[in-house]
């Protein structure tokens, strides 16, 4: 029978047996992968990040399995629940989280790049200085996060426009705005933002 197969295997795993850890991988990774990626809208980077995150949980909890069901079956349930608590964290993020274009201090910082110099010497000098700290984050961002968030914000180039550049389809360059959107963001509130230059003016 197939689940006093999987409870024999659960058995061996609980016991250490490494060439039953592999069996167990071998055995189920696809077919959680299978399993997860139709539910994900066919995201095979998130489906393999859930199927990982997926056994190990299981190896967790595996002294649970009892084996009223196939190993599958139990398999597929924790699945389940991994990619609700995926959703749902995705969900509490977007509620607390300020899009990017909607954070005031986020853009100005941005436009400052390509800001003509200002008549009161004080106030430039400091518009300078959160210049030379955008400028700074953007140097230091991984691969074409700099160029991207340039193109964009400074340049006014639109998501097709950035596609071409990088010769690539729209939907690549998107995924890297957003992420350098995301790098740009931690980066810049580790040196305090624009506040920490120009105070509550700004």
């Amino acid at each position: 029978m197939v689940i006093h197969g999987d409870k024999a295997l659960v058995a061996r795993v609980l016991a250490g047996d490494q060439a039953a850890f592999d069996e167990l991988f071998q055995q189920y990774f696809d077919r959680l992968y299978r399993f997860a990626l139709a539910r994900l809208r066919n995201d095979p980077d998130t489906a393999e990040d859930v199927v990982q995150q997926t056994l190990c949980k299981a190896m967790e909890k595996l002294r649970s399995y009892r084996g009223e069901a196939a190993l599958f079956t139990w398999l597929c349930q924790i699945c389940r629940n991994v990619i609700t608590d995926g959703y749902r964290a995705r969900e509490r993020e977007s509620q607390r989280s300020v899009p990017f274009e909607d954070s005031a201090e986020i853009r100005t910082a941005l436009e400052l790049l390509g800001a003509p110099d200002m008549d009161d010497p004080q106030r430039a000098a400091q518009r300078g200085e959160v210049g030379r700290m955008v400028q700074l984050i953007l140097d230091h961002l991984p691969g074409h996060y700099g160029d991207v968030l340039e193109w964009k914000y400074v340049q006014g180039l639109s998501v097709n426009e950035i596609a071409e550049r990088l010769n690539t389809g729209p939907k690549a360059a998107e995924s890297l705005l957003t992420r350098a959107r995301e790098a740009f963001r931690e980066g810049f509130a580790s040196l305090g933002g624009v506040s920490s230059i120009m105070g509550n003016e700004s």
